[in-house]
């Protein structure tokens, strides 16, 4: 299925830092709840995400990730999951897509 440059102009994806990671206990799937800055205009989002095969939350936190932050907010566990996280699904698990240097908290991927 095709979509046009203005469907895709919709979906905002953003670069943001997870300051807090730890275990959704009340996910079916093993999952992190993470709490992701994403600067001075958006602020802080939270997000459930199933990445546990390959990170620790140790791991996570500092570390920059790519967000789209636009989608309806969804209850997954005991969390309202507000942004979703982008990786790849691999072999070993969910890998995090993220920027190759640093960047501004909110930039914007397109």
């Amino acid at each position: 299925m095709s979509i046009t440059v203005d469907d895709f102009d919709k979906v905002d994806v953003r670069v943001g830092t997870i300051i807090e990671a730890g275990i959704n206990k009340r996910a079916r799937k093993p999952a992190y709840k993470l709490t992701i800055d994403f600067g001075e205009e958006i602020g802080t989002k939270t997000s459930s995400a199933q990445i546990t095969e390959v990170y620790t939350p140790e791991e996570l936190v500092g570390r920059q990730v790519v967000c789209c932050i636009n989608l309806e907010p969804m209850r997954i566990g005991s969390v309202k999951s507000e942004v979703r996280i982008l990786g790849s699904e691999s072999e070993q698990g969910v890998v995090l897509l993220v920027p190759t240097e640093n960047v501004k908290n909110g930039d914007r991927i397109f």
